[in-house]
């Protein structure tokens, strides 16, 4: 049964029937900001799972191998809070990866197990050295004022393949810096905004109806559709109702298709131990991982995975080896992530993006600290799958990891390749908005070729 269906059937009897079916038809054929919509040019990337480790996570200790920062521990460098900074090396051993020799640490084994798929960028640079602004910035471009989502540019420009699903999709465990700022719709359709899913065993609240039977359930939206929409026509375009009226819409399909996407009940034993996963777990970055695939299976636009929130995370500043449990939580459900896309024939159509907000110093101003601080200058971050180069890595820091030395990837240049690697001209993906066209990556940014295969 459809909604005009449902209508027709309440109000068969009523003189309000004409007036009903006309706003109800005029709501129905409306244009639907989520429908799916094609890039400006064609491309392999179809979706995007974005996989974001909070606090800064150290980069010479991980993907960017420093022999001269080994070989000079213990020796300063001008830098850190009071002008001389004591290098400190890596406390884990990096060896060549696969058949491209790419050079991983130990820190990430399994990831380093899929070297011959992955991207990597060593030269990555943000704006900020605070982790507020910081995320802001690998998340929306901006690292002083509020703007979109990267997942909410996606989504308006993409619209998504499963009404029944959200477009955009967070999957956090706890709140990270800046909060739901990270996943804003801004001023764009707030139906664009991410929808946040706490692991967990009720992942999203009310997932499972309330009625007695579907088809009551469908004649109360229905009737709840229609008084929305005449509420709606007199007070013309109003961003925040229209989102809050899509939002039921979307709340209803996914109380259709939500309780299997979360049914792991299916999936093999094997594919659980790949992740390393209890059956009947609900949390970890494995439980998110295998939820992530899941989505993209079903046509959700951009998943965002966020490992922990503003506390406990990569933030190391009074011991390195902080970086040991965080690490464990990832490494495996990430490799096994990458390998059951490329199993099942979807990494070539999956842009998978591992970054953090920023890297972490190669020096201490306290020789007998055993942390790291923050350190926005240099670090590192990987992509695979959808029209990504494998098996290389991109841009040099200099001999100790503290600023890039080749090949520059400013966060902008970051958004821009992205948005290349999805279909899109950066510079043409815009939304006009107090009097000027704005863009993720505001006025600047450029595509980096040497990412694109």
């Amino acid at each position: 049964m459809n909604r005009r269906t449902a209508i027709r059937s309440l109000f068969s009897a009523s003189s309000l029937l004409p007036a009903v079916l006309s706003d109800l038809s005029a709501a129905t054929d409306a244009a639907n900001p989520l429908a799916p919509r094609a890039p400006h040019f064609p491309s392999k990337a179809k979706r995007v799972i974005f996989l974001y480790l909070s606090g800064g996570a150290s980069h010479v200790d991980s993907f960017d191998y420093k022999p001269k920062l080994i070989a000079d521990h213990g020796k300063t460098v001008a830098g850190g809070r009071n002008g001389k900074g004591h290098l400190y090396a890596p406390k884990w051993e990096f060896r060549p990866r696969g058949r491209s020799g790419q050079m991983i640490s130990e820190l990430f084994p399994h990831i380093a197990s899929c070297a011959d798929d992955i991207c990597l960028i060593r030269s990555m640079r943000n704006d900020h050295n605070d982790h507020f602004e910081a995320t802001l910035g690998i998340h929306t471009g901006s690292v002083t004022f509020a703007r979109p989502s990267f997942g909410a540019w996606v989504s308006y420009g993409l619209g998504t393949e499963n009404q029944n699903l959200p477009s955009f999709v967070v999957l956090a465990p706890e709140l990270p810096y800046a909060g739901g700022q990270n996943w804003s719709s801004d001023f764009l359709p707030g139906c664009h905004q991410g929808t946040r899913i706490v692991p967990g065993t009720e992942p999203i609240p009310n997932m499972h109806r309330r009625a007695v039977s579907p088809e009551l359930q469908q004649l109360e939206l229905g009737l709840l559709d229609f008084f929305n929409k005449r509420h709606q026509a007199p007070r013309g375009d109003d961003p925040a109702l229209a989102a809050r009226i899509k939002s039921f819409e979307t709340a209803y399909g996914m109380q259709m298709e939500a309780p299997d996407l979360f049914d792991f009940s299916r999936e093999s034993d094997s594919t659980l131990a790949m992740y390393g996963l209890e059956r009947g777990s609900t949390k970890g970055f494995a439980w998110q991982c295998l939820v992530a695939r899941r989505m993209a299976e079903r046509g959700v636009r951009f998943i965002e995975l966020i490992d922990t929130g503003a506390s406990r995370n990569w933030d190391a500043h009074g011991d390195i080896d902080t970086h040991v449990p965080l690490a464990k939580n990832v490494d495996q459900p990430v490799a096994a992530l990458l390998k059951d896309l490329k199993a099942r024939g979807m990494l070539e159509e999956t842009l998978v993006v591992f970054t953090t907000e920023f890297g972490r110093t190669p020096f201490r101003a306290d020789p007998n600290n055993k942390g790291r601080e923050h350190h926005c200058h240099a670090f590192s971050s990987w992509i695979a799958g959808a029209g990504t180069k494998p098996g290389m890595s991109y841009g040099e820091s200099d001999d100790y990891g503290i600023a890039v030395a080749k090949d520059e990837v400013h966060l902008h240049d970051f958004h821009a390749t992205l948005l290349h690697l999805l279909g899109f001209e950066h510079t043409r993906l815009t939304f006009r908005h107090a009097g000027r066209d704005y863009r993720l990556t505001d006025i600047a940014g450029k595509v980096i070729p040497g990412l694109i295969a």
